[in-house]
């Protein structure tokens, strides 16, 4: 199976909900996040990638490595996402729907059976970020 490598956002508000985003053309929320430019570290990545998806600005200083997870690929058939993921904190007011999302959600943990999510969320992401 070909692996797709990501680096995913694990953000938490300060009232524990977790954000989730869609983007256009798709039906399954996951992780903000996205693939890497050549040349970029996992948090170069990210730090771009939440800068374009969400207008989030963020500094490398602020993310908290969670480490690298593997799933099935929640929007390409017959491949792995191979995840670098991090832990960060922002509130709603500070993200902004752009670029290619469609949605955003900030869910809570009775959310998850009412919201169709990526393989790497429900495996791997959101568990951690409800520890």
């Amino acid at each position: 199976m070909p692996d797709i490598r990501v680096s995913a956002a694990v953000i938490v508000d300060a009232t524990g909900r977790v954000l989730v985003v869609r983007k256009q053309g798709t039906t399954r929320f996951m992780q903000p996040g996205g693939k890497p430019e050549p040349g970029e570290t996992p948090a170069q990545t990210l730090i771009r990638e939440l800068d374009e998806e969400l207008a989030l600005r963020i500094d490398e200083a602020a993310l908290r490595p969670l480490g690298t997870f593997v799933s099935a690929a929640a929007n390409e058939p017959d491949h792995r996402v191979v995840a670098d993921a991090f832990a960060l904190r922002a509130e709603a007011d500070q993200v902004i729907v752009q670029a290619e999302l469609a949605e955003l959600r900030w869910l809570e943990r009775g959310d998850v059976d009412s919201v169709p999510l990526a393989p790497l969320s429900i495996e791997h992401l959101l568990p951690i970020a409800w520890a």
